[in-house]
């Protein structure tokens, strides 16, 4: 992989070393183009982040963690490379009316989201709720209503009251066609994907140029000019096209605020419009390390048994609603998330602010005193991936009226600007194996010309 930029000007621009940068990058390559991927951080992956714990050296995802489905953009290169991959599994509890007790709303969440109807005017999800549930529903329906509520926030780290029912349609479709309920981990989480793109890059000589910060990208018909800030100086790079694979949340940041990538000239008012119907959802998670699993030894509430085997925990906690552990696999690990709201209100808190409350919140589940988890915990470890300037954000999602946007936000310029990227995914928006064919449907557009 060369760190060096060759004299002449490449074929292609890549602006980010996500997996859809990635995936496109080695495509184009294959298809006989030189590339030059640009990437402002010092790492490729973008929001797949799997760091190792120091002292198990096990993987910490701070971004990505599970693989979605049956997706053959992710299962086909690690089964290549008999990466084994396991499913996940274990037991779901669920924390409500001050107790624990397993999970029984998952059939009753489905039936809900089944009344979503194309068909009708698209309209929020919270909307769509207040007109299905009436207030006449049974204790058990507002119950079921509710724990939908939680589902499509925490599973699409978006805002119920903005979510749009069209664009929630269209991802539970796409979703059917790859078993995208069934959840996956890879030996060594996502990091076995990124060396493989890693090996990959190496072995066909990709140019990339780290820690370069895109701050202008000027272009017309047939050329392209990228500026890029690095710490001792600023460059221009030219080339014939240019692949966008910026996060939303930077492609929305307002041209004018420090660190934007600005286009000259605008790009036109279609794409911003497609923008302006797609929002940046929010996540706050944190991996918690603890010397020994202390829930193995927890009395579950059927009799006889223990927790050993929870593998997700949900509640309507404010600030941390969800819980996982590594089941199957035995680890002392347990990872909290915080979607949309509940994630904005740990913008600026310190470390330790971070830490007390999600101690504070998994010993209330598990109704436990906070000092025996305090005393047990030996790692935390976390990224703000809404104050990351090269995000702005978790992953994206489609608002009310959105019908069309992610289409329209993946059309090419003049056969001279291309887009991809989790935002342009239709129907795989805010997952790994979406970011990825998003990029390879770049790289057929413009090999193509």
């Amino acid at each position: 992989m060369a760190d060096s930029i060759h004299s002449s000007d490449p074929d292609v621009i890549v602006i980010g070393a996500g997996v859809a940068g990635l995936a496109a990058a080695i495509d184009l390559r294959r298809s006989g183009l030189s590339v030059l991927i640009l990437e402002a951080r010092d790492r490729i992956g973008g929001r797949v982040f799997t760091q190792r714990d120091p002292a198990l050296q096990l993987p910490i995802e701070l971004g990505a963690e599970f693989i979605h489905g049956l997706s053959p953009e992710i299962f086909q290169p690690l089964q290549a490379k008999h990466i084994p991959i396991t499913e996940v599994s274990g037991d779901s509890w669920c924390f409500q009316d001050g107790s624990l007790r397993q999970c029984d709303f998952f059939g009753q969440v489905d039936k809900i989201l089944r009344q979503m109807d194309p068909r009708h005017p698209d309209e929020s999800f919270r909307t769509f709720l207040n007109r299905t549930i009436a207030t006449k529903s049974s204790a058990h329906e507002q119950s079921a209503a509710q724990w939908a509520l939680s589902y499509v926030s925490g599973f699409n780290a978006a805002d119920v009251e903005k979510v749009g029912v069209h664009w929630l349609i269209r991802e539970m479709d796409a979703e059917e066609k790859i078993d995208g309920e069934r959840a996956f981990r890879s030996q060594h989480g996502y990091l076995d994907l990124i060396e493989l793109f890693r090996q990959n890059l190496r072995e066909l000589e990709i140019q990339l140029c780290m820690g370069a910060v895109v701050n202008s990208i000027n272009w017309k018909a047939g050329r392209v000019e990228v500026t890029a800030r690095f710490p001792q100086e600023e460059r221009t790079f030219a080339a014939n096209r240019a692949l966008i694979t910026l996060p939303l949340g930077v492609l929305k940041h307002s041209a004018t605020d420090n660190g934007a990538v600005r286009f000259h000239p605008p790009l036109p008012a279609s794409k911003h419009q497609s923008l302006e119907k797609l929002a940046m959802g929010k996540v706050f998670r944190v991996v918690l390390r603890f010397r020994h699993r202390f829930w193995d030894d927890l009395k579950s509430p059927i009799e006889g048994t223990t927790l050993s085997n929870m593998s997700f925990l949900f509640s309507h906690d404010e600030w941390f609603p969800t819980w996982w552990t590594g089941v199957p696999e035995k680890l002392p690990i347990i990872t909290g998330w915080a979607p949309d709201h509940s994630a904005e209100q740990f913008a600026g808190q310190s470390r330790d602010f971070i830490i007390d409350r999600a101690i504070q919140t998994l010993s209330r589940l598990l109704n436990l005193d906070p000092a025996l988890p305090a005393s047990l915990l030996e790692a935390a470890h976390f990224h703000d991936w809404q104050a990351d300037p090269f995000t702005r954000g978790a992953y994206s999602y489609g608002m009310v009226g959105s019908d069309g946007a992610q289409e329209t936000l993946a059309t090419p310029l003049e056969n001279t600007l291309f887009f991809a990227g989790e935002a342009t995914a239709t129907g795989a928006t805010g997952t790994v194996h979406g970011a990825i064919a998003s990029g390879r449907r770049a790289a057929r557009e413009i090999a193509s010309q």
